[in-house]
């Protein structure tokens, strides 16, 4: 990372979390509050547990469900060393711990175990009512899948699991990229910490699974590129809301609708919404109406004057794209 002023450009150094005195329980209250940190704005996830421990007294960090019903399991470990002090891999720890949560049969059960008792530690957050943590929980959960298109039958039909670290070993890497070429549904992220005076940057980055190895193909002609690269669009690098702007889909100053709901805001130039005098970017604002920990961006805001979601409006317009591209191939 480098601080660029008028007179000099000033390399700032990554530092270790252990270093800062930043714990691995500060790592995972961050993540509990902010999981959109390693999320992408094509995802929606919900956070229902903490510190759970299954029958053999094994304690996982985080526990969401994503946007598919799936069980996510989110591991954390500060720094490398860290990982390599451990007499029992990362990544197999958290198989163990992601086998656990393949027992669980069904919405109540998951509420139950893990939801209710994570909503009576963090009451405060959830909304005052008559609703038991039992009540408000298996509502929740319902709610969020029927949201997201989804029901009580496609829940937890498969366990994710979410590693997280500043670095990580060779091992661990390797054993993570053989679990993902055997379908285990495996990522690392890397939370890179940044002291900046009394400042604390973090960025995070994805390190596996890759998207797909033709994104680092040099295609031979522009026109072959264009074509290619369409047809290897994954979820994670779909185009953002700056390149919607670019291409005039949708400009500054459109109403931007919350689905469902009758709260809007204006979008600004840069691809935030600005929401009662108050600039915000679309994950924030989504994330507080929804009430999720985070949300599909392009799934849940609707550009009010098309009445088409930001996904659906994208959709059509790179379907148009390839087509022209297409025509001109055979042109």
């Amino acid at each position: 990372m480098y601080k660029i002023s008028d007179t000099n450009v000033t390399k700032i150094d990554k530092t270790t979390f252990s270093n800062i005195n930043y714990r691995e329980s500060d790592i995972e209250e961050l993540l509990r509050k902010n999981i959109e940190m390693i999320c992408d704005d094509e995802e929606s996830m919900l956070i229902v547990g903490k510190q759970v421990r299954n029958a053999s007294n094994g304690i996982s960090d985080l526990t969401a469900i994503d946007h598919e019903g799936n069980i996510v399991l989110i591991e954390i470990k500060r720094d490398r060393k860290d990982i390599e002090r451990r007499k029992e891999a990362f990544e197999f720890q958290a198989i163990r711990y992601a086998a656990s949560y393949a027992t669980i049969e069904d919405v109540e059960d998951l509420v139950k175990r893990i939801y209710a008792p994570y909503i009576e530690k963090y009451r405060g957050e959830f909304e005052s009512g008559p609703l038991t943590s039992t009540e408000l929980g298996t509502r929740k959960v319902l709610e969020f899948l029927r949201e997201n298109g989804k029901d009580s039958t496609d829940f937890n039909n498969k366990q994710k699991i979410i590693l997280v670290a500043a670095d990580y070993d060779e091992q661990t890497l390797s054993a993570v990229a053989w679990l993902n070429s055997n379908t285990v549904d495996i990522s690392c992220y890397k939370l890179i910490p940044y002291q900046i005076n009394d400042d604390l940057y973090i960025s995070t980055e994805k390190v596996l699974p890759v998207n797909s190895y033709h994104d680092f193909y040099v295609p031979f002609t522009e026109t072959r590129a264009k074509i290619s690269s369409r047809k290897e669009t994954t979820r994670r690098n779909l185009p953002k809301i700056d390149a919607m702007l670019e291409w005039g889909v949708v400009k500054a100053g459109d109403i931007i609708v919350a689905k469902g709901k009758e709260v809007e805001g204006v979008l600004l130039a840069n691809g935030n919404v600005q929401v009662n005098g108050e600039e915000q970017s679309m994950q924030r604002w989504l994330k507080g109406v929804f009430g999720w920990s985070s949300v599909q961006t392009y799934m849940f805001a609707v550009h009010q004057e098309t009445g088409k979601t930001l996904s659906e409006l994208r959709a059509e317009y790179m379907e148009r794209e390839k087509e022209e591209d297409t025509l001109e191939t055979w042109n």
